[in-house]
């Protein structure tokens, strides 16, 4: 890291590129739960922000996507996300500054408000699935170029793209690979091909914090347009929500009674994703997949 004069200078030179006001650092506390980027909440005689950075300039382009999924959430009014103050690069480093929220007591009525939420921004359709431009799940590129047809879509830029990528790292085999051949040519009998809706992308419960009034607030987004169940089943792939928020859902977006059977094809984007960041205890989930369907 650095000296605590130098970190105080990095971070007074961010939040004056970023608000063009001169700050003092009051407080500050690196925060927990981030794996790929240091955070840090500062407290300066004007007010208090969230500091995401990165020793690399290069993660420059991470948080410059991030800070426009913000954006694009924020824009759809359906849940609330925190207020994107700035991405740039400073003394070799990049970072994202955002506004901060206080750890509050959840609302009441907060699963009802993230299912009725949720249920508002899959109304956001396209015709095709795709975003307009490329992000980042986790530390991963996220191929988003544009693509008529969902399953097409589904194989070949997510799917196919974390396979090749967990082959290459010798993290799946050739026979697995194969495999998972066989189980594309599957698809278009196994998943509905519906419209494309805007979806957060990345949706599990550390990326859902409460806003400053108990409301839930979405963080970390991976957005594109896509298959909206698959936003839904990624929910339930680390012990699921509470059931308010999916009877809130079905509420205002009813779901398809064979859904459930499907929620395991959907997670096998994730769980592929996780087995390419955090390792082999991520396979036989995705082996016990392709078992129940081939």
């Amino acid at each position: 890291m650095f000296s605590a004069d130098a970190q105080n200078q990095f971070f007074e030179s961010v939040l004056f590129e970023a608000t063009g006001w001169e700050h003092q650092i009051e407080d500050m506390q690196f925060l927990h739960g981030g794996c790929i980027n240091n955070a840090v909440r500062l407290q300066t005689n004007r007010d208090k922000y969230f500091l995401k950075f990165n020793e690399s300039a290069a993660a420059y382009e991470m948080f410059d996507a991030e800070a426009r999924g913000l954006q694009l959430l924020a824009a759809t009014e359906s849940l609330t996300t925190p207020r994107v103050i700035h991405a740039g690069k400073q003394q070799g480093r990049s970072y994202l500054l955002l506004e901060f929220f206080e750890p509050t007591i959840p609302q009441r009525n907060y699963w009802e408000q993230l299912g009725h939420g949720l249920a508002k921004l899959h109304r956001h359709r396209q015709q095709q699935f795709g975003l307009g431009f490329n992000n980042y799940i986790g530390s991963l590129p996220q191929s988003n170029e544009w693509m008529s047809d969902g399953i097409e879509f589904f194989i070949e830029k997510r799917l196919r793209v974390q396979a090749g990528l967990a082959y290459y790292n010798n993290l799946i085999d050739s026979s697995l690979l194969r495999q998972l051949d066989r189980f594309y040519q599957k698809l278009p009998d196994l998943i509905p091909n519906t419209s494309a809706s805007l979806l957060h992308g990345d949706l599990w419960g550390g990326n859902i914090i409460t806003g400053h009034r108990g409301e839930p607030c979405l963080i970390d987004p991976a957005v594109y347009f896509g298959f909206r169940e698959a936003e839904i089943a990624y929910t339930q792939l680390f012990g699921g929500f509470e059931q308010h928020f999916y009877d809130a859902y079905r509420e205002v977006m009813p779901l398809d009674g064979n859904f459930r059977e499907r929620v395991p094809i959907y997670n096998l984007y994730p769980l592929l994703v996780h087995l390419n960041l955090f390792g082999e205890s991520y396979l036989s989930s995705i082996e016990q997949t392709l078992r129940r369907f081939l």
